[in-house]
């Protein structure tokens, strides 16, 4: 069940112990050779005011270590130290979910969400009225991640013809070619292709605001009814937010499917962003082809000649609303970067240097 790499240096062949079944993958090894530990690696299952729940084999009991002073995710890699007392290195990510952190105080900081995902799902649900705002910050974020984002619409088994609803249409619209797909945690539609997703010991991670049915959704594709779910209010069927700690969970074997894991995150009222890489441009592909056609390579698509976004909405190919939305989130990221700048010279007064994070 481990992994076994070689480097391309004086030391030749080496064995690595890192469990595949946790997602130890090839791509990790380089970096734990470097280094020149002994102790084996562990991903990150859960954190707690300065501690960490690490699980060095799939099937082994827990480490529960301190993390004070190390930048750490759920769904890390990290290599503990000898004595089990603290998280001594923390391997680069391959890829991370990021927004911008949203308590007073560290607006200008990230917030790591989950690290090392296959799949981000962005959970909606078909009960609530379809909100395209979110999904395109959503989307924006997942992009920026590294993994692939799929849209799943959820409580299909509260509509009478989930396929033909409004929601479904509306997310369609702005979904950026991204899946998007039905399921239901009480009837079981569209689990086994959820768990599809994460063949050969991949992660997904969930995203989704309160009350859109991600436990249930989450209970349905573990199988033990592990995480708690809360009544959903009779006015308009929207479930209570039980959720309250970012959790690795390992997903059952099913045969055809393998192994996987999920990352469960709270309910998150506002989707911050974070600085952007092309998030923006892929989530808005749609605009920024439009832009490309525009007679003027800067173009602000207000009032300028030959310019061929306005010339779409005119003729009804392109939602207004796109336009506006877009032009908020490039504001929006300039705002934050003025603020990052402008804290890293506070800092630099002061003589104080923070790490960028990875």
């Amino acid at each position: 069940m481990f992994v076994r790499g070689t480097t391309h240096s004086s030391l030749g062949h080496i064995d690595v112990p890192g469990d595949i079944r946790l997602g130890w993958t090839d791509e990790f090894i380089g970096a734990y050779v470097t280094l020149g530990v002994t102790e084996p690696p562990a991903r990150v299952a859960r954190l707690d005011r300065g501690w960490s729940t690490l699980l060095v084999r799939a099937d082994g009991d827990p480490l529960r270590v301190r993390n004070i002073g190390a930048d750490v995710a759920v769904g890390d890699w990290v290599v503990p130290s000898e004595d089990h007392e603290r998280v001594d290195h923390v391997l680069p990510r391959q890829s991370a979910f990021v927004r911008r952190a949203s308590f007073e105080g560290d607006r200008a900081e990230a917030q790591t969400i989950a690290a090392n995902i296959d799949t981000v799902v962005l959970v909606h649900a078909l009960t609530s009225p379809p909100n395209q705002r979110r999904l395109e910050r959503e989307l924006v974020l997942a992009f920026d991640s590294g993994a692939m984002p799929v849209v799943v619409l959820t409580k299909d088994d509260l509509v009478d013809d989930p396929t033909s609803t409004a929601t479904v249409g509306a997310l369609e619209a702005v979904a950026a070619g991204v899946p998007v797909m039905l399921a239901s945690g009480i009837t079981g539609d569209g689990i086994r292709e959820l768990r599809a997703l994460v063949r050969d010991n991949g992660t997904m991670a969930l995203l989704g605001a309160s009350g859109v049915g991600k436990s249930t959704l989450i209970n349905a594709l573990v199988g033990d009814g592990m995480l708690r779910t809360a009544d959903v209010r009779g006015g308009d069927q929207r479930g209570r937010h039980t959720t309250t700690a970012v959790e690795l969970v390992g997903l059952p074997r099913t045969e055809g499917d393998g192994n996987g894991w999920l990352i469960d995150t709270p309910g998150v009222r506002a989707v911050s962003l974070w600085s952007s890489g092309s998030g923006i441009e892929r989530a808005f592909a749609d605009v920024f082809d439009l832009a490309d056609r525009c007679r003027f390579r800067d173009c602000k698509h207000e009032d300028e000649p030959g310019c061929a976004v306005l010339a779409a909405i005119g003729a009804g190919q392109l939602d207004p609303r796109r336009l506006d939305a877009v032009k908020r989130l490039v504001a929006e990221e300039q705002a934050l970067e003025e603020e990052q700048r402008a804290q890293e010279k506070a800092l630099d007064r002061r003589g104080v240097r923070r790490p960028r994070p990875r």
